[in-house]
């Protein structure tokens, strides 16, 4: 039986400080994942794994009704800490609400778009969380599915230099935790496939957007720094305009769907 640290604040992997091609990417896969929720006002929303609710804030300043689910009693006090040194006072709120993504405490169609940016290869039984999210999203509503890109062009790329230095040259690794290897509090691995796999059983796919390419190979980081900033931010957004063509090469995924509902059988 696994342990699970309800008092986690995420904050031995939220970085302190970012080069201009993780910026790039956390701010477009914030952007793609938060417009395809159709934040309107007066719609009402569920941010699945909140964390810190820096999203189900932008969403309420769009105009939402936000709700953010999350398990930690640390990160759901940072939220609540946060929302109040960056809401001015009069301002909507999102709700928080302690609840795990896989038994969300909400009734059948009670909001009209959920959403899990970047948490799904966190949870026991994503599959379930999935369905979940589906079961609590209006028939015309929509499920939004955010998350990393384990065999992306990156991560083939590095692997095949490290299966070189290592196996060809006899050279030890170049850094500690690969890129491409999955973080131990990671529980899957995800890729395109699996993700269209396990989407596909709870929520009609409408959509599959790529995001981003070459983050995390080595040196990519250092060769971005460098540049010019304009001559980086039009590599990094055409190789995103590539990304959004041939997701299977995207450093993060997003699946955007409306909940499928079981079909009932008529005799004949």
């Amino acid at each position: 039986m696994r342990v699970v640290d309800l008092d986690r604040d995420m904050s031995d992997v939220i970085p302190t400080g970012m080069s201009p091609d993780s910026e790039f990417l956390f701010a477009r896969m914030t952007e793609v994942t938060l417009w395809a929720t159709c934040a309107d006002p007066g719609r009402l929303i569920l941010d699945v794994a909140s964390g810190v609710g820096q999203d189900s804030i932008a969403l309420v300043r769009e105009g939402a009704t936000v709700v953010g689910a999350e398990p930690s009693a640390r990160m759901t006090a940072m939220a609540e800490a946060f929302g109040g040194a960056s809401i001015q006072e009069g301002e909507a709120r999102p709700s928080w609400v302690r609840g795990w993504a896989d038994e969300l405490p909400f009734g059948d169609q009670s909001f009209d778009a959920a959403f899990c940016k970047g948490a799904m290869d966190h949870f026991d039984d994503p599959e379930s969380a999935i369905a979940e999210m589906a079961r609590v999203t209006k028939p015309d509503g929509r499920v939004v599915l955010a998350i990393a890109n384990f065999d992306s062009l990156a991560c083939r790329v590095t692997r095949a230099l490290d299966r070189f230095r290592e196996d060809w040259l006899g050279l030890g690794p170049l850094r500690g935790r690969r890129g491409y290897d999955t973080p131990s509090d990671h529980f899957t691995r995800y890729e395109l496939d699996l993700m269209r796999e396990q989407a596909a059983k709870h929520v009609d796919v409408e959509s599959v957007q790529g995001i981003s390419i070459g983050w995390g190979l080595p040196g990519w980081a250092t060769v971005v720094c460098r540049l010019p900033k304009p001559v980086a931010m039009v590599m990094l957004r055409g190789l995103d305009a590539i990304a959004r063509q041939w997701p299977t090469l995207s450093d993060v995924i997003v699946v955007v769907g409306r909940p499928r509902r079981e079909e009932s059988t008529v005799s004949a």
